[in-house]
């Protein structure tokens, strides 16, 4: 079957095929978040842009959440389907996004209540603290928007269909972009414009990816006798928990960090900012490898096919070293003119120094977190998640302790010279984990569970 390339193709050309779209779509993703500070940056002030890079950790933990959860559940859904059980299969989905559902608002309403607590708690700037609570509770109301696209992008890419999260994707960011500008430039409307126009992008490109997926549901053969299953969610949840937990947990981390640089002022979180959003950026290739590896692993795995995982991740290796080479190369040609992206020419030299410091030294170590990542979705493909979640707990605690004891001792740099010594402790974990071959028996023993199920 077409739809089954990833356990039929070469690996190269499988991974490829499905690694190019999620690659497109996530870079289109990351520039809702590019958009908002690159139009408060340049058309409000800096002080805009600071209010917006406050509130990024704290809405990254709720993006982990969705995010974590929506892997980790795509992991089951990628075995039925790779085993072609599509009753079974169709059960997981409806589950799982019913499930998600209802956290999402409950997440939300949390957020709205304990919000303003957490940002005088991070130390947020009282020059920028209003606008960004205008932008948080703004985020807050449509975080169900948010849970629902990132869910159903997940269960796509588990179907090996990354091309429809990517127009979506396109679709959504060329919006948001249009409104951003509409709602600050011509509306004047400053940082909850750009709130505004997020929400609705969002919300557009949720019922739409909605509407989508059950076109492809009912594509499919076989039926589910049930939309909500309690065993299939325990089932899901052994898998996704632990990978909400690790995005959730780095994310809770990174709150830590981001109260230290707060602690700088406005000037140097404007830059720190700046400097974040290009990072965010220029990962995307390597996030992307990681989930495309889950993916591939699940559903060769679930085919019976642990030998097309082994080729794969040699492959991935080589995807991963080609993008870092280019990535720290243009990074050390173009900093200045991508820093001044965001701050525009009257950007102040602390903003100015701190973003342009920081691209130029965590540029040279993208092959890391690309190496680290591709690992890591082998695992958590594989349902090899205790080694997994140490592997990452490791990785956050370094660079938060280094962060927190360090910084306002040697200065903010210690934030980013941080970052490089925790993805590689992280990977060279989770890769004496792959060498022990543990993620072939547990994936075994999985199947065999289910099949008793």
């Amino acid at each position: 079957m077409e739809k089954e390339y990833l356990i039929h193709s070469r690996p190269l050309r499988a991974l490829l095929t499905f690694a190019v779209p999620m690659m497109v779509g996530n870079l289109f993703q990351q520039f809702y978040t590019m958009t908002d500070s690159v139009v408060v940056g340049r058309f409000v002030s800096e002080d805009a842009l600071a209010a917006v890079g406050a509130c990024t950790s704290l809405t990254n933990v709720f993006i982990a959440v969705a995010i974590g959860g929506g892997v980790g559940a795509s992991v089951v859904v990628s075995r039925y389907f790779g085993s072609r059980d599509y009753g079974t299969m169709k059960r997981a989905v409806y589950t799982a996004l019913l499930a998600f559902l209802a956290v999402s608002i409950a997440l939300g309403g949390l957020g709205l209540l304990a919000g303003r607590r957490l940002m005088l708690w991070l130390q947020t700037p009282q020059d920028v603290f209003e606008m960004a609570m205008d932008y948080l509770n703004i985020y807050f109301l449509g975080l169900p928007f948010l849970f629902m696209y990132n869910v159903l992008s997940a269960m796509f890419n588990a179907l090996g269909r990354s091309r429809i999260p990517l127009y979506l994707l396109i679709f959504s960011s060329v919006t948001n972009i249009v409104l951003d500008v509409y709602a600050v430039v011509e509306l004047g409307m400053g940082v909850p414009g750009v709130a505004w126009a997020t929400l609705i992008a969002q919300g557009i490109s949720a019922v739409l990816s909605f509407v989508i997926f059950l076109r492809e549901m009912r594509a499919l053969p076989g039926t589910s006798d049930r939309c909500f299953d309690g065993p299939e969610l325990g089932r899901m949840t052994r898998i996704a928990l632990p990978s909400i937990l690790q995005q959730s947990t780095v994310s809770i981390g990174m709150l830590l960090v981001q109260s230290v640089v707060n602690g700088f002022g406005s000037e140097v979180l404007a830059g720190y900012t700046a400097g974040m959003r290009l990072e965010n950026l220029c990962i995307v290739p390597m996030a992307a490898m990681g989930n495309v590896m889950s993916s591939y692993t699940a559903q060769n795995l679930g085919a019976g096919r642990p030998d097309r995982v082994v080729r794969g991740y040699r492959v991935a290796y080589g995807i991963v070293a080609a993008f870092a080479v280019v990535l720290a190369v243009g990074l050390e040609l173009f900093y200045t003119p991508l820093i001044s992206l965001f701050l525009g020419d009257d950007g102040t030299p602390a903003a100015v120094a701190t973003g342009a410091n920081y691209l130029r030294f965590i540029g040279w170590f993208f092959v890391l977190i690309g190496l680290k990542m591709t690992t890591d979705g082998l695992l958590r493909g594989a349902g090899d998640m205790p080694m997994f979640t140490v592997a990452n707990l490791v990785n956050l605690t370094l660079r938060v302790v280094i962060a927190v004891v360090c910084a306002p001792r040697f200065g903010v740099a210690m934030v980013w010279y941080a970052v490089p010594v925790g993805w590689a402790v992280n990977y060279l974990i989770s890769f004496f984990e792959y060498r022990t071959g543990r993620w072939r028996r547990l994936t075994a023993a999985a199947v065999r569970e289910e099949e008793t199920a």
